[in-house]
């Protein structure tokens, strides 16, 4: 990048300084990153998020890309498996309070740390119940997942279980307070930290190594996390609003949305088990790698669309403006995403063996496609939450979960699977469909008084 230098040897770095400026170089990149970077909370929130997401999931794969260095294709399916139901019995368990927090912190004030303790608490002893329950149940829910039922293994489990619903409990919190950074930081984290005890574990020979690594940064993560979350972020937040009244109707919401989010977290979390039931630990491997690598393309509407939930708590009467805006934002960065997963897919999978590049590449194009009508998807039940049209959030999650599960039974046989790429890919447009047909109707261009009042 040129600069112009003046006359004293300063340059213009155009930040917004008066000539002649004195700008280190680090000040000169701070000041393009912020001129980059929209400085409207919704997009710049929402931008940040995504980074924290897309970063995280990078850091991800090489989580995973050094499990399968390490570990064989039948554990590294095995460990999927076993992270999976983990993180379906942390979705129990959490009632959806995660996406809770996120509604109804920015209004919360000086209720603020009663809310979020009160979250924490109740999460995370459903969470153990859930795991304990179904360890007991493995035998008739799991039969390939008994490596769990050894004790420090099942120790590992239950502690995955119930951490992570924590850690999806404060970042919640840390987006519904407008703290976007410290989830880009907490997310980091935890992926170094379970990739350096992954090697740790793996030169131990631990055959639960991948399992007792994730478990143990989730400690690590929610430790430094709410260090800050409660002695800094929490009372700040509390002083500057210091005369909010409690969130309204709160257990009725968060009873709706505990069930949306419980049918969305089952159409995710089942399919590895449908999958190593079906065709093998071998084949789940492969499906593993291929779905966490297309799950990054549904990043940008996930993260989008809690920036549009925080910002609707917010500004109500903007929300159809807002809900437009997300739409066209994240459906660059998702069609961005998409196009080179597609080209680059053979490429990607080659990086953790030929094997992964020789079954997964076509399910990794379809999986990766099926974010394109997501993205409608995710922000009708957005809008929805933030209408509080709690009937059409459940009744959108079922009709995928009910999608997903009948398409996949019926196309593995077929096509292997190939099969499992098809019926998300279809399930997703099917649902996308009508919503682009009548989007006009859930997101009107002019912010009528009917409208406003629909939003709150």
């Amino acid at each position: 990048m040129a600069t112009a230098l003046s006359g004293s040897g300063t340059a213009d770095c155009g930040c917004p300084l008066p000539l002649p400026c004195q700008c280190s170089y680090p000040a000169l990149l701070r000041a393009r990153l912020r001129a980059a970077v929209p400085s409207e909370p919704l997009l710049h929130n929402g931008h940040v998020l995504t980074a924290s997401s897309l970063l995280s999931a990078a850091l991800g794969a090489f989580f995973w890309l050094l499990a399968t260095a390490w570990y064989s294709p039948e554990t590294v399916g095995r460990s999927y498996a076993a992270l999976s139901a983990a993180a379906l019995l942390s979705g129990v368990g959490q009632f959806n309070l995660g996406d809770v927090l996120m509604r109804f912190v920015p209004t919360a004030g000086p209720h603020t740390r009663r809310l979020l303790l009160r979250c924490y608490a109740v999460s995370s002893v459903a969470s153990v119940l859930a795991a304990v329950a179904f360890l007991l149940l493995i035998p008739v829910l799991a039969p390939g997942l008994d490596f769990l039922r050894d004790p420090a293994v099942a120790v590992a489990f239950v502690a995955a279980s119930a951490g992570y619903t924590l850690f999806v409990l404060q970042d919640g919190a840390l987006t519904g307070l407008r703290r976007p950074g410290w989830v880009l930081g907490e997310n980091t984290l935890f992926a170094v930290a379970k990739a350096v005890l992954l090697v740790g574990f793996a030169l131990l020979a631990l055959d639960s190594g991948i399992l007792l690594a994730w478990s143990a940064a989730l400690v690590v993560s929610l430790v430094v996390t709410n260090g800050y979350l409660f002695g800094r972020a929490v009372p700040a937040h509390a002083e500057a609003d210091r005369d909010r009244v409690p969130p309204p109707r709160l257990v009725r919401y968060a009873a709706a949305d505990y069930v949306g989010a419980l049918l969305r977290t089952a159409a995710y979390s089942l399919m590895p088990l449908l999958v190593l039931g079906r065709l093998g630990a071998d084949q789940n491997a492969y499906f593993s790698l291929a779905w966490v690598i297309a799950y990054t393309c549904y990043l940008a509407t996930l993260n989008m669309g809690s920036s549009l939930i925080v910002e609707a708590a917010h500004a109500p009467e903007r929300l159809a403006e807002h809900g437009r805006r997300v739409l066209r934002h994240a459906g660059l960065l998702v069609g961005t995403g998409v196009l080179l997963l597609v080209v680059a897919a053979p490429w990607v999978l080659a990086a953790f063996g030929p094997d992964y590049a020789a079954n997964g590449t076509t399910l990794l194009r379809l999986l990766a496609l099926s974010a394109l009508p997501n993205l409608v998807l995710g922000v009708a039940i957005d809008v929805c939450r933030a209408r509080r049209a709690m009937g059409w959030v459940m009744g959108l999650q079922a009709t995928l979960l009910l999608l997903v599960l009948v398409l996949t039974v019926w196309l593995i046989p077929l096509y292997g699977l190939t099969g499992v790429g098809l019926a998300w890919l279809i399930a997703e447009s099917l649902l996308a469909l009508p919503l682009l047909l009548t989007l006009p109707r859930w997101l009107p261009r002019d912010t009528s008084p009917r409208t406003t009042k629909g939003s709150e």
